[in-house]
């Protein structure tokens, strides 16, 4: 004691030392608070203890704080505005220790300077590691058959048509064959054959083989119930069309092939009218005006009836012929 005076020593009290005091003198435990209030008791022991980064965002904890006040019966603006005001300070702080962290950091400077030796090595490696992938992509190559994907026709598709196109897409690196017949590929590696088809089941076999010769299959089996007209062994039906093929001045040809697939290139009057690979068993009519131009991958393999006259194969010789013409002037090759 001094001139009369008594020295004590005056604090002021946290928010959270306050809510503490609050619950004390009520004698009540964070327990008994929980369960009035819905809060959790860990988010109270963190109110009290001034954990402020451990509890969740502020608007959950500015509703703590109301739920608080409201059980005791308190002015919950009170420890809002110190919930605030505390905040701010703890936030400038760790601002301020942030700064003056920045501010002794040392600063890296990269030593690596470039030098002609190290750019030598650094093109090397680059060359090493392309060639690397190369290599991976080619042993790849190797040990996996090609890709071959038919789109059309399905599997047990039945049509009633004389033929059909078989679409896919295939490794544009690889060969493909359509019943050992080789078919061209698009640079995309998709292809487009149309397929001449007998009457009832036609087995189409696709084969595409790689550099590697690893060979990918599919059989795709279709069903034509395209009807030819059967021969009529009536003559004077036969003389009466001929008269009118006569008359009407039209070419009509009758192909088929055997043994099978051949290729054909068939044009009527300058038009193409087939491009594609007939089966054994298949025949096709063409009609012309004026001409009828064939081409065929095996001229001994492919027979020809010309305005109803069957005169046999289009070439003694069993390889590829080009242009036979047939005209009203005419009869074969």
């Amino acid at each position: 004691m001094r001139n009369g005076f008594t020295k004590k020593n005056i604090g002021t009290l946290t928010l959270g030392e306050k809510l503490k005091k609050l619950r004390e003198d009520k004698r009540l435990s964070l327990n008994e608070i929980s369960k009035a209030t819905k809060i959790q008791v860990k988010h109270l022991d963190y109110l009290e203890k001034g954990f402020y980064e451990k509890l969740p965002a502020d608007v959950y904890v500015k509703g703590f704080l109301r739920s608080y006040a409201d059980f005791f019966g308190l002015d919950k603006q009170i420890f809002l505005r110190l919930y605030n005001k505390e905040k701010g300070i703890e936030y400038n702080l760790k601002k301020k220790n942030n700064t003056d962290f920045k501010k002794i950091k040392p600063i890296n400077i990269s030593a690596f300077i470039f030098t002609p030796k190290k750019i030598l090595i650094l093109v090397i490696s680059i060359f090493i590691l392309v060639g690397l992938f190369l290599l991976y992509r080619e042993i790849g190559s190797f040990a996996s058959t090609p890709r071959l994907v038919v789109l059309s026709p399905l599997n047990n598709s039945e049509i009633t048509s004389n033929s059909i196109y078989v679409e896919g897409i295939v490794d544009k690196d690889a060969s493909l064959f359509i019943n050992n017949q080789p078919i061209l590929v698009n640079d995309e590696g998709k292809f487009r054959e149309n397929v001449a088809l007998q009457t009832g089941v036609n087995v189409i076999n696709i084969k595409a083989v790689n550099k590697f010769k690893k060979i990918a299959n599919k059989v795709i089996i279709v069903r034509s119930d395209y009807q030819v007209a059967k021969k009529n062994n009536n003559s004077q039906k036969e003389a009466s069309q001929k008269k009118a093929i006569i008359k009407n001045k039209e070419i009509t040809i009758e192909l088929s092939v055997n043994p099978g697939p051949v290729w054909l290139n068939v044009k009527a009057d300058g038009e193409l009218v087939f491009n594609g690979t007939m089966l054994s068993g298949a025949i096709q009519m063409f009609h012309a005006k004026k001409k009828i131009v064939i081409s065929s991958g095996r001229g001994k393999a492919t027979f020809v009836k010309f305005n109803g006259n069957d005169i046999g194969a289009l070439s003694p010789k069993d390889g590829i012929v080009k242009g036979v013409t047939f005209t009203h002037d005419t009869k074969g090759k």
